[in-house]
C-alpha cells in the first residue's frame, strides 16, 4: 500500500469536491480534478501507472501540473468576465 494505490487518490478527489462545495470558489475543485486524473490513469495501468507508481515525487509533481491546468481552465471558463471589475466601497477595517 502506498501513493500508487488508485482509490485514495479517488477518495482524496471526493473529500476536495465536497470542501469545494462547502467553501466555493473553484480553489478545491482544481486539486480535486487532479487527483482524479491521477487516480484514473492509476486504475487504468500500463506504462503511464507503472511510470507515476514508481516514484512519489513524480506523482505529485503530475498531481500539481494537472491541478493547475484544471484550475487555468476553469478560471478561463468560468473566471472573471472581461470588463468585470470590483469595486470596494467600504474597508472592512472601518468601523
Amino acid at each position: 500500500m502506498g501513493w500508487e494505490v488508485w482509490w485514495a487518490w479517488m477518495a482524496g478527489a471526493i473529500v476536495l469536491a465536497i470542501l469545494e462545495v462547502l467553501a466555493p470558489g473553484y480553489v478545491f475543485l482544481g486539486f480535486a480534478v487532479g487527483a482524479a486524473v491521477i487516480g484514473v490513469l492509476l486504475l487504468w495501468g500500463g506504462g503511464v501507472a507503472a511510470w507515476l507508481g514508481g516514484s512519489l515525487s513524480m506523482m505529485v509533481l503530475m498531481f500539481a501540473i494537472f491541478s493547475l491546468l484544471a484550475w487555468l481552465v476553469m478560471r478561463k471558463v468560468v473566471g472573471v468576465r472581461k470588463g468585470q471589475t470590483r469595486i470596494w466601497d467600504r474597508d472592512i477595517n472601518e468601523d
